[in-house]
This record gives C-alpha cells, sequence and structure tokens, in this order.
C-alpha cells in the first residue's frame, strides 16, 4: 500500500466493491480518477459517473451512492473508505492511501454499489420516540426555556445526523441482532432532557428496556471513536443505564415521586 497522494501524481487509484442489487453477489472493479489538489472522495466519484470507464478502459456502470449536502450535515454519504466508516464529503483524496478502496457500509442492506438502506436506523428512533411531540397547530406561546449548562450539552447530543457510522462501528449491531444502536440511545437522552419532551421520557426509558435495547450494548466503545460529530455516546448510554435502572426501581416499589422524577437528569 502507498503513501497519501503526493502533489506530483497524475491519477488516483480508487478499488470498489460493487454489487447491482439487494440479491446480487459482490465484485470489485478499480478506476482512475485524475488527480486535482484538495478533491474528496465524492468529487472523484463524480468523475467516474461522468465518464463511466474501468481502469481497464471498459466501459461500465456508473457508481452508485448517497449524498446530499456535501457538508457533513446530512449524514447520506456514509460508507468505508480504507476500512473506515466514515463520511466521503470530508474524506479528502490527499490524506487517503492508495489505492483508496470503498465499500458499502455492511451493517444495513446494501441498494446498489455503495448505496445502502438505513431503514432499521429510522426505526429505531420511531421506537423509542425520537421527537418532541406537539398535538395540535394552535399557538402555544413561548416554550420553556433550559437552562444553560444543559443545553450545552443538549446541543452537542443535537448533532446528530442519522449516518448509522456508529451503528456500523458497534459489534453488537449485526444481521443477527435486532439492538437499536447507539445513536438512538443517545436521542433518548436528548429528548429527555427537553422540558417538553420530558413528559413522554417513561414511554422513551420503557422502550429502552425492550428486547433490542439497553441490555444489548456490549460497551465496546467503538460508537465514540468513529463519531464524525464527536458525539459523546457512550456518556449517553451510561446516563441512560443509570435512568433505567431507577425507573426500574420506582416501576418495581410503586414511588409516588411523579411520572418524570428521574428522566430528565443528564
Amino acid at each position: 500500500m502507498t503513501t497519501p497522494m503526493q502533489a506530483d501524481q497524475k491519477d488516483i487509484r480508487f478499488i470498489i466493491e460493487r454489487q447491482d442489487g439487494p440479491d446480487q453477489p459482490t465484485y470489485t472493479e478499480e478506476f482512475t480518477v485524475p488527480y486535482r489538489p484538495n478533491m474528496n472522495v465524492i468529487s472523484a466519484l463524480m468523475e467516474i459517473r461522468r465518464n463511466p470507464v474501468n481502469a481497464n478502459g471498459d466501459k461500465t456502470t456508473p457508481i452508485n451512492w448517497d449524498m446530499n449536502c456535501l457538508e457533513e450535515v446530512c449524514g447520506a454519504c456514509s460508507m468505508i473508505i480504507n476500512g473506515k466508516p466514515r463520511q466521503s464529503c470530508t474524506a479528502l483524496v490527499d490524506k487517503l492511501e492508495q489505492p483508496i478502496r470503498l465499500a458499502p457500509m455492511k451493517t444495513f442492506p446494501v441498494v446498489r454499489d455503495l448505496q445502502v438502506d438505513r431503514q432499521r436506523m429510522f426505526d429505531a428512533l420511531k421506537k423509542v420516540k425520537a421527537w418532541v411531540p406537539i398535538d395540535g397547530t394552535y399557538d402555544l406561546g413561548p416554550g420553556p426555556r433550559m437552562p444553560e449548562n444543559k443545553r450545552q450539552w443538549a446541543y452537542e447530543l443535537s448533532k446528530c445526523m442519522t449516518c448509522g457510522v456508529c451503528l456500523e462501528a458497534c459489534p453488537n449491531v449485526n444481521d443477527k441482532s435486532n439492538f437499536i444502536g447507539p445513536a438512538a440511545i443517545s436521542q433518548v437522552r436528548l429528548f429527555n432532557s427537553h422540558p417538553t419532551g420530558a413528559f413522554h421520557a417513561e414511554d422513551r426509558l420503557e422502550a429502552l428496556m425492550e428486547d433490542g435495547g439497553l441490555a444489548q450494548c456490549g460497551n465496546a466503545q467503538n460508537c465514540v471513536e468513529v463519531c464524525p460529530k464527536g458525539i459523546p455516546l457512550t456518556t449517553s448510554i451510561a446516563a441512560m443505564n443509570r435512568q433505567t435502572t431507577l425507573h426500574s426501581f420506582k416501576s418495581f416499589f410503586g414511588s409516588d415521586k411523579g411520572r418524570t422524577g428521574s428522566a430528565v437528569e443528564a
């Protein structure tokens, strides 16, 4: 394997894992792309799409992948780049070892080539009710204010862009497990901290205590290592472990201190 790109190099080599459909076999195809300084992986894929000819000079089909914002906000362009799950919009060619190897994330079903179906992740967010419900369209007036110290750490959790990288890195998220993954757990912490979201905190905690919830986290801590936004996922998992434990005790002993007494703690 060679070193990262040098300024005098003329071409970039890509080895891309391809799949023509969900039930089709995988194969690899090599491409070369003219080098430009400051290229990212997506701009190279765009070059291949404009001229889908492989390294052998054979005409082929354009590469399929997802993208949207191109500035690490939407999370759609996640893929495995040189063995690591990450965003292709922020993967600069100059900093990658050659040949650059691209593959789809393995945690999610492949649609085609580098494009995957992240429905599993969105289903997990539905399961834990990762939203603040507002009943009706009438004017509710100004909402409650969050204390500044709580707002600061809650803002860090709100950076999640459902890219799926943390699920890809987690050894407990696979096709033989229904574990909801670290992103959904962290979102429970976020929405339970919200003054309005806290009204439904117990529902979210109950969801975390069901099959596929917190009990299936193996504490590998891979998730926090790969999160492109630096979200403290393991801190959220620890906080939710504490909250679900307190909730279990209160449910068992019939606490009369109110339905959301511990659910809004950090």
